[in-house]
């Protein structure tokens, strides 16, 4: 039955490639893309239910492996792009209808949309290392093709700033898988053991020191690279904002992601074989560092959808910097926050898909009264923004507080004073932008020069129901922990512990 799920979570995101065989119209694909993302999260949800009492499968020589870990990050993945594909249902069907996208890019659009979700969803359900390589990398190549969609300059050159930036980081992670492969050649077992997340967990102490220290270092930095860790973050603003919206909610809130799973796996090894010092103080490092970066650059005003992603960079740092506290409450908070920020950036991405449907452009200072215009865009831009920045009671608030008492517990008081003064700094640059534009006063006299963002309505119908959906989570989340979601997470910190 196990194996049976994995494979239909991963097969169901491709129902939409498989329609644009026979058309290229937005309006059919884009419902049997939301009917797919339903599926796909149906699926995923009955895979966590399964793996949340601890459960593990193991097949294929471990090429395919399925714990709670597995479990956690495979629902909210599924739960992101489910999300996105009623963005991406509404929002291509309205750009076609302007003339702003070609038949061939439509269809362009909804086959490697469905290529970057199925390969993303395959790259949690194994548990070899190699391959868990080789779908990563197969995802940035999927994923570039929708950077690079609307076929603009600086659409063209955010996507081969991109394909450039990640693979060479992916490469990176591939000399890192190496070094951990050659850290496992004095243990017994198979070469395909050598290179299977399981065997490794369970003999990391027999690895070699310093061909495993320099090992995880090159997975940081290569895989961190795909995850939008400073300084490796460059591409990530400039793909973030170039993307159709739907596709930025997914590049931000699901391949970062797997980015980070990726780490994880590798620190739980790194923590085997070399006591948790030295992969806390890269994570450390680096998270602190990614936080710094993109509070500044919140700072800044300029694109509105810039400014959610450097919101991305600040993000990962703060889970980078929980993995590096450790500890039940640091990995517990890690889990939390990842499913929580995707949850929020995905409705803060969507809803920029919105303003710049309406308002024709992505400039903060161009984009005023976004409440009176558009009622439900412009609260879910508010309350997402509130949500992203940690403000109680949304569910980022309960994470960021848990990973605030993992660090007391680890005794790191002082680096948890600077992780509060720069939450404070990226929540008042955040909220003084967002707040601008959806509280400011419009420039329109009527609102009648402003081009109306979704003519018909069930194009409105698929555009907010994501934002509602994902602001109840949100909502939900930060009040009241299912005990489902509970387990799953607390079983997959046991994973790694």
């Amino acid at each position: 039955m196990t194996i049976a799920l994995a494979l239909a979570v991963v097969g169901l995101p491709l129902l939409p490639a498989l329609a644009a065989i026979f058309t290229a119209r937005a309006r059919p694909l884009g419902f049997i893309a939301v009917a797919a993302g339903l599926l796909t999260l149906a699926g995923a949800v009955a895979l966590a239910i399964h793996l949340a009492g601890g459960s593990r499968t193991h097949a294929l020589s471990g090429f395919v492996s399925l714990d709670a870990l597995s479990g956690f990050f495979v629902f909210t993945v599924a739960l992101v792009v489910a999300l996105a594909s009623f963005g991406s249902a509404a929002y291509l069907r309205t750009e076609e209808q302007r003339g702003e996208l070609s038949p061939l890019q439509v269809r362009l659009y909804f086959v490697f949309f469905a290529l970057f979700a199925s390969l993303m969803l395959a790259a949690f359900e194994t548990g070899n290392l190699g391959l868990l390589w080789v779908l990563i990398e197969a995802s940035t190549l999927a994923s570039c093709v929708l950077v690079g969609l609307e076929a603009k300059a600086v659409s063209l050159e955010a996507a081969w700033k991109y394909i450039i930036i990640s693979s060479f980081g992916v490469t990176i992670a591939l000399v890192g898988t190496l070094f951990l492969y050659y850290a496992a050649s004095g243990l017994t077992g198979s070469p395909t053991e050598h290179l299977t997340w399981s065997f490794l967990f369970a003999h990391g102490g027999g690895l070699q020191h310093n061909s495993l220290r320099l090992a995880f270092l090159l997975i940081v930095v290569g895989y961190g690279t795909k995850v939008g860790l400073a300084p490796m973050h460059t591409w990530l603003p400039d793909a973030h904002s170039e993307a159709p919206s739907p596709a930025s909610a997914m590049l931000s809130a699901a391949l970062l992601n797997t980015g980070m799973y990726a780490i994880i796996r590798f620190q739980a090894i790194a923590d085997v074989g070399l006591g948790s010092g030295f992969a806390s103080d890269v994570l450390l490092v680096f998270g602190f560092l990614s936080i710094t970066i993109g509070a500044l650059f919140i700072v800044l005003r300029g694109n509105f959808k810039r400014l959610f992603a450097y919101s991305s960079v600040e993000q990962m740092g703060i889970i980078a910097v929980a993995l590096g506290f450790g500890g039940p409450l640091g990995f517990y908070g890690a889990l939390l926050q990842t499913l929580c920020h995707a949850i929020a950036k995905a409705v803060l991405f969507l809803t920029s898909g919105d303003l710049v449907l309406r308002f024709r452009t992505r400039l903060v200072d161009e984009v005023r009264g976004v409440i009176g215009l558009m009622p439900l865009t412009g609260a879910a831009l508010l309350l997402g923004a509130l949500a992203v920045a940690g403000s109680p009671p949304f569910g980022l608030f309960l994470s960021e507080l848990t990973i605030v008492r993992a660090g007391f517990a680890s005794s790191n008081a002082v680096l948890v004073g600077l992780l509060l003064v720069l939450l404070v700094v990226a929540f008042i640059a955040l909220m003084r932008s967002c707040a601008a534009m959806a509280l400011g006063v419009s420039t329109d006299a009527d609102g009648s020069e402003v081009t109306v963002a979704y003519a018909e309505r069930s194009g409105r119908l698929l555009a907010g129901a994501p934002l509602v959906v994902g602001l109840a989570a949100l909502l939900v989340l930060g009040v009241w922990i299912p005990g489902v979601l509970d387990r799953l997470i607390t079983h997959a910190v046991g994973v790694i512990t």
